[in-house]
């Protein structure tokens, strides 16, 4: 162990920054309390010394290159749970909520993949799944549905649906699929 510390001894310092930047950047954004104008100040503050003093990162410079890129690029959204009380700091209760789904299919559907019914009417379903583990909603609520909305989608879906019914039949047999095609295109063309 002392071999290989000696060995990589050189390699520290800079691992030590790198790591101390990030771990200050990770405590700056989960602070409890501060308001959305004093993080982005703070981890402004933080990510423009990183930028200045990113040649003493050594080998790490482009790592914390990326690190400075990738804060960039998500810093216009990157304030809105400060700003917003609803929104959570972290994605993991979304993908808490998603791994729950996608392990309720499988475990109803006996598939070890994603069903192609959630593929085709996820958008519907899965909204719905997660509507309904908030709260059970009453028959009055669902009648105020927007009908207008609800055919908007339900038309969406079934036209998903007949694509897919249409690439499947094609895949089956493409000479038939394309012959009959090519039949209702001249008898659309006949006169009436």
């Amino acid at each position: 162990m002392d071999r290989g510390l000696g060995a990589t001894a050189s390699l520290w310092p800079a691992i030590v920054l790198a790591f101390g930047w990030v771990h200050k950047a990770a405590s700056m954004l989960g602070a409890e309390g501060a308001s959305g104008g004093e993080v982005r100040r703070r981890l402004g503050g933080l990510l423009g010394a990183m930028a200045v003093h990113r040649d003493k990162a050594g080998r790490l410079a482009g790592a914390v290159g990326h690190f400075l890129k990738v804060s960039k690029s998500y810093w216009p959204g990157l304030f809105a749970c400060y700003e917003n009380e609803g929104v959570p700091r972290t994605n993991n209760a979304l993908e808490q909520l998603f791994g729950s789904q996608r392990h309720h299919e499988r475990r109803a559907s006996g598939r070890k993949s994603g069903s192609p019914s959630l593929v085709l009417r996820g958008q519907a379903r899965l909204i719905a799944a997660a509507a309904t583990r908030l709260r059970a909603f009453t028959a009055e609520e669902l009648a105020g549905a927007d009908r207008a909305e609800w055919a908007r989608l339900r038309a969406e879906l079934d036209e998903r649906r007949q694509r897919r019914t249409q690439r499947r039949r094609f895949r089956k047999d493409p000479e038939g699929f394309l012959r009959e095609l090519e039949a209702r295109l001249i008898q659309s063309g006949l006169p009436a």
